[in-house]
């Protein structure tokens, strides 16, 4: 392990994954049933299902780690393997920019959510926010052997992805808090965001009936 990859994961990813099972547990609807898309090592999930334990959480991941913290299976990274309307929320945390095919997992999330969708990504917006964003994804995940397509959208480019597959926003949050002072100067900036989206109006009419 390299200094950087050493100092990222005890200075950086502690806290991120503090952070963002804070969002999560505030944001994810009351006793929900929850699809983890690339749970990772399922530390995120754990602690979300700790700070609400009226929910529950499975793991999917294209490759499953040894020590993944939630029950969790592997899939192949665009089918996920379960049926229509299976949880009340997918949720996909930092997965979209790792997909070679985004919108084909976005359209399984939206066929297996019943309630909600919980995505938190990347906004490649600003300067030098496309290096920044490599640079991140690098020291995070390529000791994992996560795929780094890099495939940074806009956020002009989620609203159209959103559109297209009939979401509806609910929440929206760019302004994270990730990082600590001032490592949130370089690599929070409006580099993140969090959303919760809402099911299509046609398969929550159908659901309902």
């Amino acid at each position: 392990m390299t200094f950087i990859e050493s100092v990222h994961g005890g200075y950086v990813h502690e806290r991120r994954v503090s952070v963002l099972s804070d969002w999560c547990s505030k944001l994810i609807p009351s006793n929900s049933t929850v699809l983890d898309v690339g749970c990772g090592d399922g530390r995120l999930a754990r602690l979300i299902v700790d700070k609400r334990p009226d929910i529950s959480i499975q793991g999917i991941d294209i490759r499953l780690r040894n020590d993944v913290a939630i029950s969790a299976e592997a899939f192949d990274g665009k089918s996920i393997p379960y049926g229509q309307g299976s949880f009340d929320v997918v949720m996909l945390v930092d997965v979209i920019h790792h997909a070679m095919e985004p919108m084909i997992l976005l359209r399984e999330a939206v066929r297996t959510a019943r309630q909600a969708i919980l995505i938190k990504d990347h906004l490649v917006e600003g300067a030098f926010a496309y290096s920044t964003l490599r640079f991140m994804d690098w020291v995070g995940n390529a000791r994992h052997s996560v795929a780094l397509p890099y495939n940074y959208w806009t956020l002009a480019t989620w609203h159209r992805a959103f559109d297209k597959l009939g979401l509806r926003i609910r929440s929206y949050e760019s302004n994270l808090g990730l990082y600590p002072f001032p490592a949130d100067l370089i690599f929070g900036r409006s580099l993140h965001f969090i959303a919760v989206l809402g099911m299509p109006t046609q398969k929550t009419n159908s659901d309902a009936t």
